[in-house]
This record gives structure tokens, C-alpha cells and sequence, in this order.
């Protein structure tokens, strides 16, 4: 039996477990966080104010599961205190600037948070005792995008076209150096994780697909598409949250088993162009919701990208939970639940346990 098949309902590992995750307060850190409260680990976050208003972490409440820390990972020494304070065993490194489009508009700061904040993090992880096990967590555009039709391999060349797809390739270099130069030695595991378009109930970023065109519908308008034929790894949020936390607990048994670089994504069949998404999320809806094609001069973005899981399936036997129609369902659906103003936490909450009893 494969470690994932295991660890969705083991308790027992993640129970008291002292896990520190950095970027909490946005979108797949709101997720990872309510996750492991129904683990019952013990979790420090460290993250700046939620990127979004409205946000997941908001309307969910997850401030009320963890212990809560508004800090930038670009300043050292206080990076540094909490982690003196909390003595993480684990810690899951998601901050950091996500976004392309806004890449272009600030590259200093994309730079400077997701590579010297990559290192700040790492270095002051190296100087606790308490820590075993690192995930850090990266992106499918870390790899030099040459639009071909198959997926990437983990052992493909780092490049990046726009600031964001390029920071992410140097912090996969800088967790790289760190494993080979400080960590290995020490006994810490640290594997990098590298995930397709995540989508989700709860994303209220800007320029990205799910929620513009959820945005549109709510306000009863057609969303408006820039580029249609562009191709992805959707997936859901909690595809690959189930698959840092598996790398995460195979690296605290046995910290060299999975020391490298893995790719999370979705079955060949779910890669679709943002034209079936929008097809979909449509229907989904209802009413009278559709969607129209906006062309314009928009910064470059990549037009192919896939990425190849073949590793992560035969090492570990991981493979995704949900198709794409089930996570577009779940996704209408919470975001309905938020507009009829449910209890966003326990819907959210109730997602988890539901996608966890499906493995």
C-alpha cells in the first residue's frame, strides 16, 4: 500500500505535530491550514495580511485554528524569532507572490519574495534543532516552457519567461543549494513541490481564470476571457495540499526518501483550455451566465503547459481525488454557499472531509 493511501487518515502522525506553515493567510494556505486543524496539528502561520477582499481566510475564520503571525519572510531576524519561539518539526513554505500578470508590474518585489524569501526561510530553518521536514513549494511554470505537447519531468531545465515563472525556477535552485550544502547533512528532508493551476472555492485573486469568470457571474455579466485556447493542469486546491502533506510526512520518517523535486498535477484528461472551463463553470451556474472572448495586448503567457506525475504515481502511488467536472461542482458550490451567506468555515471544512473519504 502506497504512503498516500495511508497518511489521508492518519491522525496519528499528524496529531500534535508542530507545523509551521508560511502564507498562511491566502488561498492554498487558508486550505492547508483547516486541513491540518482536522489533523489536529499544532500550526503557526507566518504570512502578511490576506491578499484579497474578501478572502478565504476571512470567511472562514481560519485565524481561529492556528497560531497567527503577520510577518514578512523578507525580514530575517523576525522569520527568525518565531521560529526560535514555535520550534517547528515541519514547515510548508507557500508565501510568496503568485502571481504572473502582477509579476510584470513589480518584479523587484516577486524577486525578493520568492527567492530571498525562499533562502530567508530556509536558513532560518537550518538553524533549528526541532526541524526534520521541509516542502517547499514552487510551480509547474518553474520549467523552461517550450510549449510541447508532453508534460515535464522533474528533471527538465528551470527557466521562466516573466518574473514570477523565473523567481520560481531560482527558489527551486536555492532549495537545491540548500539541501546539498546545509540540510542533507543535517538529517532535515526538503523536497520541492511543483503544482498546476490550482482552483478552488475561496480564490479571490486577480487575473485568474476561476475567479473573474465567478466574479462575472455574480454580477451577472459576461466574463470575459482573454485567451481561450490556453492550456493548463487544472486542478484542485486539495490535490496537491494532499500531496505537500504526503511529502511532508515521508520526509520526517525517512528524510532522504524524498529529498527532490515532484510534480503534482492532474490526469491527462484534465487539461483542458480555459474555453472548456469557462464552458463549464457556465452550465454550472445556470441562468444566464456565459462568457465572451476579449482579445487584447496582454504580457506573454505561456499557451502549453503539462506536467508529467509519472514519479510521484510510481513512488508513492499518489494520484488525483477529484476530475475536473467534481472540483468545477465543488467550486460553484462553495461559492454559492458564500453568496447566501452559509457558515464559509464549516463549508469549507465539510469540502475537506468529503474530498479526504474519497482516497
Amino acid at each position: 500500500m502506497g504512503l498516500n493511501s495511508v497518511f489521508m487518515s492518519n491522525k496519528k502522525f499528524w496529531r500534535n505535530k508542530k507545523v509551521l506553515i508560511t502564507g498562511h493567510t491566502g488561498f492554498k494556505g487558508s486550505w492547508l491550514s483547516l486541513w491540518l486543524e482536522n489533523l489536529e496539528s499544532d500550526v503557526c502561520g507566518i504570512s502578511l495580511e490576506p491578499p484579497t477582499k474578501p478572502s478565504i481566510f476571512n470567511e472562514a475564520k481560519i485565524k481561529n485554528c492556528l497560531r497567527h503571525e503577520i510577518a514578512d519572510i523578507c525580514n530575517f531576524d523576525n522569520l527568525k524569532k518565531i521560529m526560535n519561539e514555535f520550534k517547528p518539526e515541519i514547515i510548508i513554505h507557500m508565501a510568496a507572490q503568485p502571481l504572473v500578470l502582477y509579476s510584470y508590474q513589480a518584479p523587484l518585489e516577486t524577486y525578493k519574495t520568492n527567492v530571498i524569501g525562499t533562502a530567508n526561510v530556509l536558513e532560518a530553518a537550518r538553524l533549528q534543532n526541532s526541524v526534520r521536514s521541509i516542502v517547499c513549494v514552487t510551480t509547474d511554470k518553474c520549467y523552461e516552457n517550450r510549449e510541447w505537447a508532453w508534460g515535464y519531468r522533474e528533471d527538465e531545465p528551470m527557466g521562466g519567461f516573466d518574473p514570477y515563472s523565473s523567481s520560481k525556477g531560482c527558489a527551486e535552485l536555492v532549495a537545491s543549494s540548500y539541501r546539498s550544502s546545509f540540510l542533507k547533512s543535517a538529517g532535515i528532508g526538503i523536497a520541492t513541490a511543483r503544482a498546476g493551476n490550482v482552483i478552488g472555492g475561496g480564490d479571490w485573486a486577480p487575473d485568474r481564470l476561476v475567479p473573474d469568470i465567478l466574479k462575472a457571474f455574480e454580477g451577472g455579466q459576461a466574463a470575459e476571457i482573454r485567451n481561450p485556447n490556453a492550456i493548463r493542469p487544472w486542478q484542485h486546491v486539495m490535490e496537491p495540499i494532499s500531496g505537500y502533506l504526503m511529502l511532508a510526512e515521508s520526509l520526517y520518517k525517512d528524510p532522504l526518501n524524498a529529498s527532490e523535486a515532484w510534480n503534482f498535477g492532474p490526469n491527462d484528461h484534465d487539461f483542458k483550455p480555459v474555453s472548456w472551463i469557462a464552458d463549464r463553470l457556465s452550465k454550472r451556474w445556470g441562468g444566464a451566465a456565459n462568457w465572451i472572448s476579449e482579445p487584447g495586448n496582454y504580457p506573454h503567457e505561456a499557451t502549453y503547459l503539462k506536467l508529467d506525475i509519472s514519479k510521484v504515481k510510481q513512488r508513492f502511488n499518489w494520484k488525483p481525488t477529484w476530475n475536473l467536472n467534481t472540483s468545477l461542482e465543488n467550486i460553484v458550490e462553495w461559492h454559492k454557499s458564500w453568496i447566501n451567506g452559509e457558515n464559509m468555515r464549516n463549508v469549507t471544512i465539510e469540502q475537506i472531509k468529503k474530498f479526504r473519504s474519497t482516497k
